[in-house]
């Protein structure tokens, strides 16, 4: 029997999905958001932008890492502090790609009251693959693709096809109608009562299905995504990241995409799995923001106390492990790994912040002495 695809039946691009199955889902995410979008109203602005940016950075490494590509930390930090102010010093310049990478993230959150137009969605393509390749194969890039797209997996002659795209022909008419679709539902979809988090959701599984580009049509589906999310919050501050969650539970990701694609147009089962990995992003996001307030509080605790660049460097790295979170805890050893010193200066930097206070030294001694922050003097209850 010949397998039937999504875009295939007679009723696509008109998605089906059970709304009553969906509705305790939606309830528990928008507490879960309120309480979130809440608690970041509160903060000062320098604390706001410092989760903001700490957010960003894990966006961008996660929708890279989804498609296999690993950024350099440092160079995607460097990138997000100098696109959203923050202090650069010391950091490794980023490369075009990461720089890239935010700046596409950064436009679909900033500017999400803009309609989503053919030509920005190309400029966004056009900057993921700055040099025209994707690893070693050279895409058309900035352009709907024009070759045949199919997923698959197996070794050569025995590859199983788990899904095929709309032949490259239909490309310009599935965009057109997928973006007259996106952009008209945000201004009716107050009074069709089509909730925002289930346009975001259905905005994500559309673009993924029409898979316009050659590559990077997951980056993109989540730039969608977080743009679709704006608008439904009113809000260019992104307090959470989905892409982390799906990197986190990949395998089920690509295994929901699936099975709807392959089914007859009901996306209930991608719905509900968007809808919960929303609410574990929400509930990660307030563990960032509290890891957030603890580091200003430590900040805060010790403005007067004189440290070097290499303390500095090491309670940084500490704050934003967060507590309990630091493997094995400190030792000498790991400290001059993270402050790239000597044995002597390690043993004075480690003596000068327990004598500050700064420092505990845990049960045990000699050459396995370990060492955590003294949390308690300026954690926030």
């Amino acid at each position: 029997m010949t397998k039937k695809y999504i875009w295939q039946h007679t009723a696509w691009p008109n998605l089906q999905w059970d709304e009553q199955a969906l509705t305790s889902l939606i309830t528990q995410c928008r507490k879960k958001q309120h309480f979130l979008l809440g608690a970041v109203s509160v903060l000062g602005f320098d604390l706001r932008l410092q989760a903001q940016g700490i957010i960003l950075e894990k966006e961008v490494l996660e929708t890279s890492a989804i498609e296999g590509e690993q950024l350099d930390p440092e160079g995607v930090r460097s990138s997000v502090a100098n696109k959203l102010g923050l202090a650069t010093a010391g950091l490794r310049p980023a490369d075009r790609k990461t720089n890239a990478t935010v700046e596409v993230l950064l436009d679909a959150a900033r500017h999400y009251n803009s309609p989503l137009s053919q030509e920005r969605l190309k400029r966004w393509h056009a900057a993921l693959f700055p040099d025209g390749y994707s690893g070693f194969h050279r895409i058309v890039t900035g352009s709907w693709r024009q070759q045949e797209m199919e997923i698959v997996s197996g070794p050569e002659g025995r590859q199983q096809v788990h899904y095929k795209a709309p032949p490259p022909e239909s490309m310009e008419q599935e965009m057109s109608s997928f973006l007259h679709w996106l952009n008209g539902s945000l201004n009716r979809s107050a009074s069709s009562n089509l909730d925002g988090l289930i346009r975001a959701g259905l905005a994500h599984y559309r673009f993924v299905a029409i898979h316009p580009f050659d590559d990077g049509n997951g980056r993109i589906a989540r730039a969608i995504t977080d743009m679709a999310l704006a608008q439904d919050e009113n809000n260019a501050t992104r307090c959470y990241t989905l892409s982390n969650r799906i990197m986190e539970n990949r395998d089920a990701y690509y295994t929901v995409l699936e099975q709807c694609s392959n089914g007859t147009g009901d996306v209930t089962p991608w719905l509900e799995w968007f809808f919960q990995s929303f609410a574990e992003a929400v509930t990660s996001s307030q563990e960032l923001i509290n890891r957030v307030l603890v580091k200003a509080g430590f900040w805060q605790e010790f403005a007067g106390t004189a440290l070097n660049a290499r303390q500095t460097k090491v309670i940084n790295t500490l704050l934003d492990t967060g507590k309990g979170n630091f493997q094995g805890y400190l030792a000498a050893r790991k400290y001059r790994s993270l402050a790239k010193t000597s044995k002597a200066s390690t043993s004075r930097d480690l003596e000068d912040l327990i004598n500050k206070g700064i420092l505990k030294q845990l049960q045990g001694g000699g050459r396995n002495t370990r060492y955590d922050l003294n949390w308690d003097r300026f954690e926030r209850k």
